[in-house]
């Protein structure tokens, strides 16, 4: 496979942080309205707020919060091919990026609109072999 610039891997991680604000806006959307029907204090507890809140407000607010977990990974591991493969990265990183990238983007909508679990379950697990390869192919360069 041919070589590309870094911004191969530069795009998705401008991308997948992209999705991460809008979910945010989305989140305050629909979150907002709610923690001012319920009147929240700075004494409300989560789970006082969580038994009041409806369930599809708490899933975009879950899911907001989820891609500040797994993603982490994805960015430490895509800024170190870039850095390892001295700006000249495989065209593959940048398929493997941008298909993790999609599928967090995928994970980001069931979750917050159906949370169909079983399908989030597969897009987690997806994700998660995308992130189990390029981490791999990090090892190879620098192991």
């Amino acid at each position: 496979m041919s070589s590309i610039t870094a911004s191969g891997l530069l795009g998705p991680i401008a991308a997948l942080n992209g999705w991460t604000l809008v979910m945010e806006v989305w989140m305050y959307a629909v979150c907002i309205p709610v923690y001012n029907r319920i009147k929240v204090t700075n004494q409300t507890t989560k789970s006082q707020m969580d038994a009041q809140m409806p369930a599809p407000a708490r899933w975009k607010r879950d899911n907001y919060n989820h891609l500040f977990e797994q993603p982490t990974q994805f960015y430490a591991i895509a800024l170190a091919l870039a850095v390892a493969r001295g700006g000249k990265i495989a065209q593959l990183d940048s398929i493997l990026a941008w298909t993790y990238v999609g599928v967090r983007v995928l994970h980001s909508l069931v979750q917050s609109t159906t949370n169909t679990l079983m399908a989030r379950f597969f897009l987690f697990g997806f994700s998660s072999s995308i992130l189990a390869v390029m981490t791999g192919r990090l090892a190879m360069l620098v192991l």
